[in-house]
């Protein structure tokens, strides 16, 4: 059964989840077109591995969902539920980057 949710439970993938979902919020991507827009924006590679990884756990929680597919390529969407769980996390991640701009000001 697929469970909605935040990030917080990907552990060490969160990072490339994160970039999966960033990537997702675009619009609907093969893996290859992910991972290519992934390093692109973010100047990251994610081997295979690591990125079908961070895929499949996304799917698992409904973050993100299978798109049918006339290819052997299998396209992938942000659900409604991911494009919350990102919106939490960038706004954290803002909070977090300000918060630091303002200290080293001070440094």
């Amino acid at each position: 059964m697929k469970q909605g949710g935040g990030i917080g439970g990907l552990g060490r993938f969160g990072e490339p989840a994160v970039l999966v979902l960033l990537s997702l919020a675009e619009g609907p991507k093969h893996g290859y077109a992910i991972a290519t827009d992934i390093d692109v924006v973010s100047g990251v590679r994610l081997g295979p591995g690591t990125l079908y990884g961070a895929i499949s756990r996304l799917d698992e929680r409904g973050l993100i969902e299978a798109v049918p597919s006339e290819d052997r390529r299998r396209p992938y969407r942000l659900t409604p539920s991911g494009a919350e769980a990102l919106r939490g996390h960038l706004a954290m991640l803002e909070r977090v980057t300000t918060t630091g701009q303002r200290r080293l000001a001070g440094a």
